[in-house]
């Protein structure tokens, strides 16, 4: 009897401090002490789906701050093969149809620049074979997948060759929403990745992000009044507040970030001698629906004319959906558009 009494008296200490350790923490700050009390049967996800890809606190991650980093996603072999091919692409040894080439506004009004140092970005590379390889790498439509769903789009592709700055902080790339450009809804079915093609750091102009502002709204974007110029449709958001918390991503080659195209995000000057180099693919689901916001309406314009010009079709012929039903290819599952 005495030893039975003796065992419920050691159990009886055990409920105690074991029920004192959950009252203390009931209202858990940190991600990680949330993720360990979460229930999968009362948790409710908005930005994520349902996918073995994730690990839950990836998931929260995504679902708190609208951005996930994953480290040595993109193989250095793949790297490699796409900057040899932004090289060609740069010494005119190939042409690819539909691409966009963009210089640096402060370059562009100085003497010519041979090769590389010439291009600050390349853009709607879906066309190119080699390059585009990068939208189909099963690593990233994993992730891709577990936020937008199977039946996915590729709809814009970037290759950014971020210059030195020349002195008049023309490398910046204002705060902005993503989702400015695309007259899509909802914003849930669209996700950016961003691989670092190299070492990117504060010094030569990371991304800098606002943590959680994916669950704002989008806002009014203008062109910054910048003095020393700003690059051809690099608009910023006009009213946030610039005392919110930031994260600067500090990555290495190959890392990669999945975010939300609400995100509130930039970068800054590249202040060291040499270019900077991302290779990035904004997805959507093919079920997405098509809707231009108010807001959208003075780069809606803006792209309108550029595109009039450029294929010289008339300017009332065509709508801001059609160059993004245009410029989109499938990448994984069906498509309706």
């Amino acid at each position: 009897m005495f030893e039975v009494q003796k065992k419920e008296k050691k159990m009886a200490a055990r409920l105690k401090t074991l029920f004192g350790h959950i009252q203390e923490h009931k209202t858990p700050t940190d991600v990680s002490t949330v993720l360990t009390h979460a229930s999968p049967y009362t948790v409710s996800y908005k930005y994520t789906l349902n996918s073995p890809r994730l690990t839950e606190k990836q998931r929260q991650f995504y679902e708190d701050y609208g951005y996930l980093v994953i480290k040595k996603l993109v193989p250095e072999y793949s790297l490699q093969k796409y900057r040899e091919r932004f090289e060609q692409i740069c010494k005119k040894e190939v042409v690819v149809p539909g691409l966009t080439i963009m210089r640096d506004v402060a370059i562009s009004k100085d003497e010519f620049v041979p090769g590389q140092k010439a291009v600050t970005k390349i853009q709607n590379f879906q066309l190119d074979e080699e390059l585009f390889e990068y939208c189909k790498l099963p690593e990233v439509l994993d992730y891709v997948e577990a936020i937008v769903g199977s039946n996915i789009k590729a709809i814009h592709t970037m290759l950014i060759n971020k210059p030195p700055d020349p002195g008049r902080k023309t490398s910046r790339h204002p705060m902005h929403q993503d989702l400015h450009y695309f007259p899509m809804k909802p914003a849930e079915k669209i996700v950016c990745s961003w691989t670092a093609m190299q070492k990117v750091n504060r010094e030569n102009g990371c991304l800098v992000v606002l943590p959680g502002t994916h669950k704002g709204k989008l806002l009014k974007h203008d062109y910054p009044e910048w003095e020393g110029g700003v690059n051809k449709m690099y608009h910023g958001v006009r009213d946030y507040d610039p005392s919110m918390p930031r994260s600067h991503l500090e990555m290495e080659a190959g890392d990669t970030v999945f975010f939300h195209p609400l995100l509130i995000h930039g970068s800054g000057m590249n202040r060291t001698k040499d270019f900077r180099k991302s290779i990035s693919c904004h997805y959507a689901s093919s079920e997405i629906e098509f809707a231009e916001q108010d807001s959208q309406s003075t780069i809606s314009e803006e792209l309108l004319d550029l595109v009039s010009k450029k294929f010289k079709v008339p300017r009332e012929s065509i709508k801001y959906e059609d160059i993004w039903k245009i410029k989109s290819r499938t990448v994984k599952g069906r498509s309706d558009w």
